[in-house]
C-alpha cells in the first residue's frame, strides 16, 4: 500500500429509480437543488477527484454533476445492475489507491463522514463502513487490493458479496450522522426527510 494513496470518490447514479416512480435523482431535494447535485457536492467536497456512473442518454444528470466537477463516466449496461455500474466506475480510475463507493439517493450523507472513510482507507484499512448507532451505513470504501474483485462484479449486488467474504478486515467507523442510513426508494421517503 503506498503511502497517502490516492483516494477516489464514485458515485453511483445508474439506476432507474422503478421504486420512486421515476428518476428520483431528479427530484428536489432542501436548499434548491436535486437529490444527485446534493450527493455529489458532499462527495466532490471530500473527495476532489471523484467520478459519477450514469446509464446512457441521461444527459441532463451528466450536465449537473459535471457543472459539480465529477467526471462523468457512462455504463453501456447500466440495466445489468449496481455491481456492473460499481466495476464500470472502478475500471475507470483503476489507477487509484482505493474508491469510496457512494450512492446518488443518499443526499444527507455528512462531508466529514466520507471524509473519514477516506482517511481510513488512506491509512491503510482494507475497507471501511461508517456505523450509525450500531447499523452499517455508506459509503463503503474498498483498499486498491479489491480492484479485481470490484471490476469484476456484475448483477445487483454491488460490493456486498466482498465485504460478506473479507467481514473480518471490515473497519467500521462510529459516526454521529444518521445519513449514512437514508436513502431515497420512493417519494414518500423525501417528505419523511423534511420532518
Amino acid at each position: 500500500m503506498p503511502t497517502n494513496p490516492h483516494i477516489v470518490g464514485v458515485l453511483l447514479a445508474a439506476g432507474r429509480g422503478v421504486r420512486f416512480g421515476g428518476n428520483k435523482l431528479l427530484a428536489p431535494w432542501r436548499d434548491d437543488t436535486v437529490i444527485a447535485v446534493a450527493t455529489a457536492r458532499h462527495l466532490i467536497d471530500a473527495l476532489p477527484d471523484s467520478v459519477a456512473v450514469l446509464r446512457p442518454g441521461d444527459e441532463i444528470l451528466a450536465s449537473l454533476l459535471a457543472a459539480e466537477g465529477l467526471r462523468i463516466v457512462v455504463n453501456p449496461n447500466a440495466d445489468d445492475g449496481m455491481g456492473g455500474s460499481l466495476a464500470c466506475g472502478v475500471a475507470a480510475v483503476a489507477d487509484a489507491g482505493g474508491w469510496v463507493i457512494a450512492l446518488a439517493d443518499m443526499p444527507a450523507i455528512r462531508i466529514e463522514t466520507i471524509a473519514a472513510v477516506a482517511r481510513a482507507l488512506a491509512a491503510g484499512a482494507p475497507l471501511v463502513a461508517p456505523v450509525y448507532r450500531g447499523q452499517r451505513g455508506h459509503p463503503i470504501g474498498f483498499a486498491r487490493r479489491f480492484r479485481q474483485d470490484l471490476v469484476s462484479l456484475r448483477g445487483d449486488h454491488g460490493g456486498r458479496d466482498i465485504l460478506a467474504e473479507y467481514g473480518n478486515e471490515l473497519r467500521q467507523i462510529d459516526v454521529s450522522d444518521p445519513g449514512v442510513l437514508y436513502d431515497v426508494d420512493r417519494a414518500a421517503d423525501l417528505v419523511a426527510a423534511e420532518h
